[in-house]
């Protein structure tokens, strides 16, 4: 997928002129493909197993392969069946095979193409209608935990909602998740019997209410095709050709389910990278792409390892990356090798604080601008959807667009619905429409719609909701402009049937700014400029990945951001979360051996190269040596047993994501005694504890001074003068009358 720059108008569907026309006979399809390209295009029988890196050109491969069989009439167009994950993808693929001269393929995403065989089937197999799919799975989880009379708190139930996704796609039933989830490793946020049972309540609430969910779109087409060999046989007699791309993502459902698309047959072609697989909390596995050639030991394999999107420079850090990883999928990596001109080497800077790091990526970004770099071909990525709020504001402080990708959809957007039927009514009334009187072109139309919403060609300052509907909307006016400059005769009537074809199939137009996202809704993108920011120890790897597969997939997942890289790549990291705050970071250990001045032994010391604001990169504070930080007792985890970096955590002696035992009536009298005490000294809360101090004073519950006075943030200084009455309020008395010495 190509961004804003290198993208068309039209990602399925190109217009009149910007592609060449459609080869002529099968040979012509073969033109301009490498030679292992035109060797997975040529193997059309028996299964093969492309093994593809990043940047190979694996859509082209399998797209051509498909429009080779076709043409020399291997394969009809409707007995072809290609899947993958994402809506976007199956669009790209049928957009290419069009290009191509071919239509008719069936290019779906897995629940897609299940979705419509259920709908199909349903009335036949079970009888009446198919049932709802839920809107909003978390409500049901909701009203299972009620039931239950067990309490969530919102991000409690956006876990227990994922460890039920995950149980489905596992296929595993809720009697038998406390063993699966021990076994598989998982980081579950409850006791392993209380999520088994809110998962059969949830169960249970789906039958009663006549409502399906999301996986049981895979498990139901799944039941009715083992079930019913004569429905079977119908779908293997109208698909005979299977591609699956992205398949070391396939979760055992979805892999089941091809299985039994498939039946006895082996017209089979699998693409993944093994380096790739980034989603194994959603059920996704590698093992299907390992273990293909054991299945099919008659398989044909090829291997796709010319980098066609990253300089020399990235696709060394890309390697070198994988070179230190350990692990199955580690065995059986891709050594790229780029087809590009140099460029210039990766940026490696630390920076004091991550406002400043935010300000120093700001920087940067506007100098690439200047140089002639578009905002569109630049991303910032994280490893979490928090981090961003700091470069929104950093890059709205600078005055550079950007979008936010990975959160609510574009044409779900309440401001995109509007802005549509506003275009909706103006077309109707078409020359009726006093709105449109001076309205001299289709842009300009679309403008003059728009601002009846608000909206004008300035951007609001800030950052924040505010500015996400400002760009939203200009991002339909210049969809306009481009509908426009394609189609010089197209009328308001036109755009608003292209607007609904997008819709339908969620094909966002591309708004002309700086790209922000996580690692993981960067994958299947690129960028000419990619900034990794947040880079250190504690957020790659995240603090939750304690075992090595963990460990593994934060690796992969870096892999996978620098190599959405085309030429400029920046990678950095901060010591401290806020200014003025301890520098006890360090970066991240995959930057071991990579970067300048670090060794080649993860968790070495590293050399003194100075990065931004002159900060000694590799060492907990500025000139202080890291053995002396290593002498220290390090803090641990009082629930897991991890070592602690962040002073939050620090603080609670436990990581931020291990569960709390604390006791919530202690910590509202601790606040409430807090709030007064603040009062009468004059000074803000905070001054007396702070928020994480009152939280560690309840979940430790303290007997005596000696337990109180080993709480992080509490010091002999507040155990004289509070300590009583936190003592009387731990043990549930009344702290007034308490004598404290002031």
């Amino acid at each position: 997928m190509t961004s804003a720059t290198h993208s068309t108008l039209f990602p399925q569907d190109p217009g009149p002129g910007q592609f060449p026309a459609p080869p002529q006979g099968a040979d012509a399809v073969l033109d301009g493909l490498d030679p292992e390209q035109r060797e997975v295009a040529t193997s059309l029988r028996g299964p093969v197993c492309v093994l593809a890196g990043a940047g190979t050109g694996k859509t082209r491969a399998i797209t051509h392969r498909i429009a080779y069989g076709v043409h020399a009439g291997a394969l009809q167009p409707s007995s072809v069946l290609a899947v993958t994950f994402t809506n976007r993808a199956a669009g790209e693929m049928r957009g290419r095979l069009r290009q191509l001269g071919v239509s008719g393929v069936q290019a779906r995403t897995f629940h897609s193409a299940a979705l419509r065989q259920l709908q199909y089937f349903w009335p036949k197999a079970v009888g009446g209608g198919l049932p709802r799919i839920v809107d909003r799975k978390i409500q049901l989880v909701a009203d299972a935990a009620a039931a239950c009379r067990i309490r969530l708190d919102r991000n409690e139930l956006r876990d227990v909602t994922a460890e039920i996704e995950w149980s489905k796609v596992t296929q595993t039933v809720p009697a038998d998740y406390p063993a699966a989830a021990h076994k598989s490793g998982r980081d579950i946020p409850r006791d392993p019997a209380e999520i088994a049972q809110l998962y059969r309540t949830y169960e249970d609430l789906k039958r009663e209410r006549s409502v399906i969910d999301f996986e049981d779109v895979l498990l139901l087409t799944v039941a009715i095709l083992q079930d019913r060999h004569d429905i079977a046989e119908q779908v293997r007699s109208q698909y005979q050709h299977f591609v699956v791309d992205e398949y070391q993502d396939v979760s055992p459902l979805q892999q089941r389910l091809l299985e039994l698309w498939l039946g006895e047959r082996d017209n089979l072609c699998v693409v993944g990278d093994a380096s790739q697989t980034i989603y194994s909390f959603t059920g996704a596995t590698p093992d299907h792409l390992l273990d293909f050639r054991t299945r099919h030991p008659a398989a044909t394999v090829v291997k796709l390892i010319r980098d066609y999107r990253s300089s020399p420079q990235v696709v060394h850090l890309a390697n070198g990356l994988l070179a230190q990883a350990t692990g199955r999928a580690a065995d059986h990596r891709l050594e790229l090798i780029s087809q590009r001109d140099a460029g210039p080497e990766p940026i490696y800077t630390g920076y004091a604080d991550e406002p400043a790091e935010a300000e120093g990526a700001a920087r940067r970004i506007r100098d690439l601008i200047a140089a002639g770099t578009p905002a569109g071909e630049i991303a910032v990525l994280f490893r979490t959807n928090s981090q961003s709020a700091t470069y929104e504001q950093a890059l709205a402080d600078a005055g550079i667009p950007y979008q936010l990708r990975g959160a609510e959809r574009f044409f779900e957007r309440s401001e995109v619905r509007e802005a549509g039927a506003a275009l909706r009514g103006a077309a109707r009334f078409g020359a009726n429409d006093a709105l449109l009187d001076d309205a001299v072109d289709l842009p300009s139309q679309v403008r003059a719609v728009l601002s009846t919403k608000g909206w004008n060609s300035r951007p609001p300052a800030g950052s924040g909701a505010v500015r996400e509907r400002w760009e939203s909307l200009a991002a339909l006016a210049r969809l306009a402009e481009d509908f426009a400059r394609a189609r010089p005769e197209a009328t308001l009537t036109d755009l608003v049937a292209e607007l609904d074809e997008r819709a339908a199939a969620q094909h966002a137009p591309t708004v002309d700014g700086v790209t922000l996202a996580s690692l993981h809704a960067a994958k299947g993108l690129e960028w000419d400029a990619v900034f990794l920011v947040g880079v250190a120890e504690g957020m790659m790897p995240i603090t939750y990945a304690r075992t090595d597969e963990q460990i593994e997939e934060e690796r992969r997942l870096l892999y996978v951001g620098v190599t959405r890289a085309r030429q400029h790549l920046s990678v950095s990291w901060a010591l401290s979360r806020s200014p003025g705050g301890r520098p006890n970071r360090r970066p991240s250990r995959f930057l071991d051996g990579l970067r300048p001045g670090s060794t080649g032994a993860p968790g070495a010391a590293r050399g003194g190269q100075t990065g931004a604001g002159g900060i000694e990169r590799g060492t907990g504070r500025p000139g202080t040596p890291t053995a002396r930080r290593a002498a220290r007792t390090p803090a641990r985890c009082r629930v897991c047993g991890r070592t602690l970096t962040e002073a939050g955590e620090m603080k609670l002696m436990r990581c931020e994501d291990c569960p709390s035992d604390m006791d919530e009536g202690i910590y509202e009298r601790l606040r409430d005694w807090r709030r007064i005490q603040a009062a009468e000294l004059g000074q803000p809360a905070y001054c007396v504890f702070t928020d994480k101090t009152l939280i560690a004073i309840a979940e430790t519950a303290p007997d005596d001074i000696g337990d109180l006075a080993r709480i992080s943030g509490v010091g002999a200084r507040k155990v004289g003068r509070f300590g009583a009455a936190v003592l009387a309020i731990c043990a549930g008395g009344d702290p007034e009358g308490v004598d404290e010495e002031h």
